[in-house]
C-alpha cells in the first residue's frame, strides 16, 4: 500500500449528505451505540505507574496528549448529536491516555494533514483509522492497535460483485486506499481484458460516499470493512455488504520518528488487550473482528 489513507477525502450529489440522509433516513455520522440506547460496557481505568514513567517528560508534565483526528468515519471516529466526537478510535485512545495518567485533546484536522502535524510537533499522535504502509513508515513510526481490510456494499436487492465489477459506478472517499489502489486497480483489470472501466466516483467524507449508494446514485461503494459493515448497519436495511473482506492490513497510531511515545502506547495498548478492555470497547462498536494480539512498534 502507499500513502493512502484507508481514509482522507468533491461531492456531486444534487442534494448534500446531510439533506439526504434527513430524507431517506439512512447512515449519519451522529449514530452509534450511544445514541440508539444500546447498552455499552463502561471501560474506566486507573494509571499504570509503570506505563507512566514510559511517557516522554515534556508530554507527562503537561498531562495532556494531543491527538489529531479526522471524522466523519464511523464507526471509528465521528460526532454525536452534540457535535462530540466520539467513536471505536476516540475510546481506544481515551482508554490508553488513562493509564498513561494523560488526558487525550482530541483536534480535529483534514486527514491528510495529521501526519506533516505530527512530525512538526504540534500533534502528539494520530488517531484516525491510519493504515499502516511502507510510504507512511518514511515520515513516521507507528503503534498497530487494531486490523482491517476492504469491503465493499450496495443497496439492498442488488447483485454486485466486487470481482466482476466492470462498468459499474462505485463511489470512494477521496484518497482512500479504495480511491487510489482498490477501485483503480480493478478498474484497470477490466479495460486490460477489452471490458468497459469502472466509473470511480469520489466524495470528501464516507458519509456522502455512502448515502449516494442508498440513494442509488452508483452501485456500490468501497470503503474499509468495519466502515463498510457500520454503514450497512446504520442503513435502516437500504444497504447490504457485496462480496467478502480482502486486503486486510493493520490500523496504527502514528507518531514522530524514533518517539519515546511509541512505547508508552505499546505498553498501554497491551495492558488493554491483557485485561480485556480493548475488547470491551471493539464489542461496544461491533468491531471485535478486528482484534490483534499484540501491539506493535513498526518502524520504516
Amino acid at each position: 500500500m502507499t500513502l493512502t489513507p484507508r481514509r482522507g477525502l468533491r461531492a456531486v450529489l444534487a442534494l448534500t449528505a446531510t439533506a439526504a440522509l434527513a430524507l431517506t433516513g439512512c447512515t449519519t455520522n451522529t449514530e452509534g451505540p450511544e445514541d440508539s440506547g444500546e447498552p455499552r460496557q463502561e471501560v474506566a481505568l486507573q494509571v499504570d505507574e509503570e506505563i507512566a514513567a514510559l511517557v516522554p517528560a515534556d508530554i507527562r508534565d503537561k498531562g495532556v496528549i494531543v491527538v489529531g483526528t479526522n471524522p466523519p468515519y464511523a464507526p471509528n471516529e465521528f460526532k454525536n448529536e452534540k457535535g462530540e466526537i466520539v467513536g471505536f478510535d476516540i475510546d481506544v485512545v481515551n482508554a490508553a491516555a488513562q493509564l498513561m495518567g494523560l488526558t487525550a485533546e482530541f483536534r480535529e484536522s483534514d486527514f491528510e494533514k495529521i501526519i506533516p502535524a505530527i512530525e512538526g510537533g504540534t500533534m502528539d499522535m494520530g488517531a484516525s483509522s491510519f493504515t499502516v504502509n511502507e510510504e507512511r513508515l518514511q515520515t513516521v513510526d507507528f503503534v498497530t492497535y487494531f486490523e482491517a481490510g476492504i469491503q465493499w456494499a450496495s443497496a439492498v436487492g442488488t447483485d454486485v460483485d466486487p470481482d466482476n465489477a466492470c462498468g459499474l459506478s462505485v463511489a470512494v472517499q477521496r484518497t482512500t486506499v479504495s480511491d487510489q489502489e482498490d477501485v483503480p486497480a480493478r478498474s484497470k483489470a477490466c479495460t486490460d481484458a477489452g471490458k468497459p472501466a469502472i466509473e470511480k466516483v469520489q466524495f470528501d467524507s464516507q458519509d456522502e460516499a455512502s448515502t449516494a449508494v442508498a440513494l442509488g446514485k452508483v452501485d456500490a461503494m468501497s470503503a474499509d470493512s468495519p466502515i463498510s459493515a457500520y454503514a450497512v448497519k446504520q442503513s435502516d436495511g437500504k444497504m447490504q455488504l457485496a462480496g467478502d473482506v480482502f486486503d486486510s492490513a493493520p490500523y496504527g497510531w502514528p507518531v514522530r520518528k524514533d518517539a519515546d511515545l511509541a512505547v508508552a502506547l505499546a505498553a498501554a495498548a497491551n495492558k488493554l488487550i491483557e485485561t480485556g478492555d480493548f475488547e470491551k470497547i471493539a464489542q461496544n462498536w461491533g468491531l471485535e473482528s478486528g482484534l490483534i494480539d499484540r501491539a506493535e512498534i513498526r518502524k520504516g
